[in-house]
């Protein structure tokens, strides 16, 4: 054993035994998550390992402090070490994606993305049709003028990615608050290859003419060109924001650069910090300066107060991700995506887009298996295999059963998977799909939630499963 996996098994047993010693059921349900995830192909595509040093930054008494407002500028006194963590954070995030500002508080994507509609709201009060209201202290607005204000802020208008295509709840879903918000419209991909047309995306934009075009995606497998996107919305005088939650880490890792990489073309930059960047589960939003100080408003206007033991540990996942090595990890994520693509293919399967350039793989279950999402989620989980069910363009099963199934290759390849690795994992998948069926209703016609499993396949699936996994052990050297 290393020295550093020693120390690391120290300081988990240790605190295992505390947490134990006031609430056993916590941390047994630590240790049995631990034992899951070392037992599992991770294969849904948000979910990653972070390193043990960015989890032990999380558990630290920076949670304690309270620290409303900016580096400098807080609510609350004694906010010094938080001003450091949240620099230090800041200053590898600008670092590595080489942005202009960068702002480390949001808690998740979701609060990323509304700092940044809110801040590209707030912008926008400068401009010209709003000037009568520059001269006016709050208690001179009358009902009118309020009325008048929430109209011009709120109902702006917003273009996303639809959520059946592949965009996220927040890029302007009628359920979500982006959605009811926003006079919204959502774009789509070609309905035979299941590409963006830019062309058609032009066109679509130029009738509606929003105030924000939102670029990004959630189940997407393939790769933006953000120099078109920048090109449009600079054509119907939009602001460009990119949601690069899921793939931030191949930018990061210099796997999309160019016209792939959104940063120095998007005025603003939403990002988790998990999913491919490796790192504690968060957000973040990076913006040019002409943006800065209105996403710096982001606390009090949208978020409470930051975590400053979360800041801290975004700060050692962005350090981390400054490393060569980073670079290379980046790199295997997309080949081995492109490895379970194609092990699918050979094998039969149907791949929406026919296959990937990033990390994601979209599995169309329903053509390939004749299953639900749901049912094939739970034959694989069933199987050793965790992924999500997830809809495909102009999905017929609607986005709680879907037709689909979303696989990506971070967490695997975080393990020290490798391209036939990933080959191996595609057969099992294809085996116990295969091997699935639906049950049958009442009515004679096959059902959307319950399946069953031929004899025997999902216990060799899951000891297939624990052999690969043996072969890239999770965290090596803690034992708990």
């Amino acid at each position: 054993m290393t020295d550093s996996a020693a120390l690391a098994t120290t300081a988990y047993q240790a605190m295992l035994t505390l947490v134990g010693q006031t609430e056993p059921r916590i941390a047994e349900a630590i240790k049995a998550e631990l034992h899951d995830q070392r037992h599992s192909l991770k294969l849904i595509a948000s979910e990653n390992y972070a390193s043990l040093t960015t989890l032990l930054g999380l558990g630290t008494w920076l949670s304690d402090k309270y620290a409303e407002g900016t580096i400098g500028h807080r609510f609350y006194a004694g906010c010094q070490n938080i001003d450091t963590v949240e620099s230090v954070a800041a200053e590898h995030a600008r670092e590595l994606f080489g942005a202009e500002y960068a702002y480390a508080q949001p808690h998740s994507g979701i609060d990323a993305n509304l700092v940044a509609y809110w801040a590209i709201l707030s912008h926008l009060v400068e401009r010209p049709a709003l000037e009568k209201y520059h001269a006016k202290t709050v208690n001179d607005l009358d009902q009118a003028d309020w009325d008048e204000l929430r109209y011009a802020l709120g109902n702006q208008r917003l273009m996303g990615m639809s959520l059946d295509a592949g965009g996220h709840l927040t890029h302007g879903f009628r359920h979500n608050i982006s959605g009811k918000m926003f006079d919204q419209r959502s774009y789509g991909t070609d309905p035979v290859t299941g590409l963006l047309d830019y062309d058609a995306l032009r066109k679509q934009a130029k009738e509606f003419k929003p105030a924000i075009l939102v670029g990004g995606y959630s189940a997407y497998p393939r790769r933006i060109n953000f120099a078109i996107m920048r090109e449009i919305a600079d054509e119907v005088g939009a602001v460009l924001m990119v949601d690069m939650a899921h793939f931030a880490g191949l930018v990061a890792g210099k796997v999309f650069t160019g016209d792939e990489n959104p940063v120095p073309f998007a005025q603003i930059v939403t990002t988790t910090t998990h999913k491919s960047l490796r790192g504690p589960r968060g957000g973040m939003v990076l913006a040019t300066k002409e943006f800065a100080d209105d996403v710096d408003r982001g606390c009090p206007m949208v978020l409470g107060g930051p975590l400053g033991n979360m800041m801290a540990g975004k700060a050692v996942a962005l350090a981390e991700a400054r490393q060569p090595s980073f670079q290379d990890y980046a790199q295997q994520i997309a080949d081995n995506a492109k490895a379970l693509a194609e092990g699918l293919l050979k094998r039969g399967a149907t791949l929406v887009t026919g296959g990937t350039d990033n990390h994601i793989v979209l599995l169309d279950v329903a053509s390939s298996f004749g299953l639900t999402g749901r049912q094939a989620e739970g034959a694989l989980i069933d199987s050793g295999v965790v992924t999500n069910r997830n809809s495909i363009p102009r999905d017929p099963n609607g986005a709680w059963y879907t037709s689909g199934i979303r696989l990506g290759t971070p967490a695997l390849t975080s393990r020290g998977f490798t391209t036939s690795d990933m080959d191996v994992v595609a057969g099992l998948i294809a085996d116990a799909l295969a091997a699935t069926k639906p049950v049958m209703t009442s009515a004679g016609a096959p059902g959307k939630a319950k399946y069953t499993i031929a004899d025997g396949v999902a216990e060799r699936t899951q000891a297939a499963a624990d052999e690969l996994l043996g072969n890239h052990p999770l965290y090596p050297g803690l034992e708990l």
